[in-house]
């Protein structure tokens, strides 16, 4: 396991339990106490734990997980979930993109496309993209958050305001029926839904853990979404839901 999805892992672990103990992590993640012990303290230099004896402990809010080290589903269902969304896109687009994983690999899959035009406030995606000399990129201001990576805030959603997009893939950490589309920081929440707004056909992507679940901030209610492109573990139920509530929905 490289040291990457160590880290996530253990966060995962410690968002779940609120503490973690060097042993049952080295059982689990199938590395040597020491490796544990150094995983710790480095993500204790990075205040993302608190060491404690034996083991660590969340700092205690609900851990969001920086993007460097979200684990979740297997990437190779991120990407298949990128390769059709991305087929939803035309040459001579305007398509926005949100921070995430399961975004950045559609970023990755849109450089093959010509006369595209890329709004994102994603940093990482940015500095893929900007490379690309087949695409106009545009990125917004804002405030970097850094577990995202991205840009937020007034500057950011008045940046929005100005442009007008025809689709927008937009990555959630959670999506119901009742609840719509949330996420785990209010400021974001804010300018994913000043991009929502701006935007002809918006089409959320997101692994099947985030089917069903519901967090603390709200973007927009389910009505403000066209398509969920998801994977086939996503829950039946979850997906009978949303599609009850008119939602159109893509499984791959």
């Amino acid at each position: 396991m490289r040291k990457a999805d160590r880290f996530g892992r253990i966060l995962e672990i410690l968002s779940q339990d609120g503490s973690v103990a060097v042993a049952d992590l080295a059982h689990q993640l199938g590395v040597s106490e020491a490796t544990v012990r150094r995983d710790l303290q480095i993500l204790a230099e990075q205040r993302l734990l608190e060491r404690s004896h034996g083991g660590a402990i969340s700092q205690g809010a609900a851990l969001e997980l920086p993007v460097r080290y979200r684990t979740g589903h297997a990437k190779t269902e991120k990407q298949r979930i990128a390769r059709v969304a991305a087929e939803r896109v035309a040459n001579g687009e305007v398509v926005a993109l949100t921070g995430g994983t399961t975004t950045t690999e559609i970023g990755r899959q849109l450089v093959n496309h010509a006369e595209l035009s890329v709004v994102t406030n994603a940093l990482n995606i940015a500095s893929e993209l900007a490379v690309r000399p087949n695409l106009k990129l545009i990125v917004t201001g804002g405030v970097a958050r850094s577990a995202s990576y991205e840009l937020v805030g007034p500057l950011a959603d008045a940046a929005l305001r100005q442009i007008n997009i025809d689709t927008a893939f937009v990555g959630v950490d959670g999506i119901d029926r009742d609840a719509g589309l949330t996420t785990q920081n209010e400021t974001e929440a804010a300018t994913n839904r000043a991009l929502i707004k701006r935007s002809r056909r918006v089409i959320v992507v997101a692994d099947a853990s985030k089917v069903g679940r519901v967090v603390f901030a709200s973007i927009c209610p389910l009505s403000s979404v066209d398509e969920l492109i998801t994977d086939s573990t996503a829950d039946p139920a979850q997906l009978e839901s949303l599609g009850a509530a008119g939602l159109k929905i893509t499984v791959v």
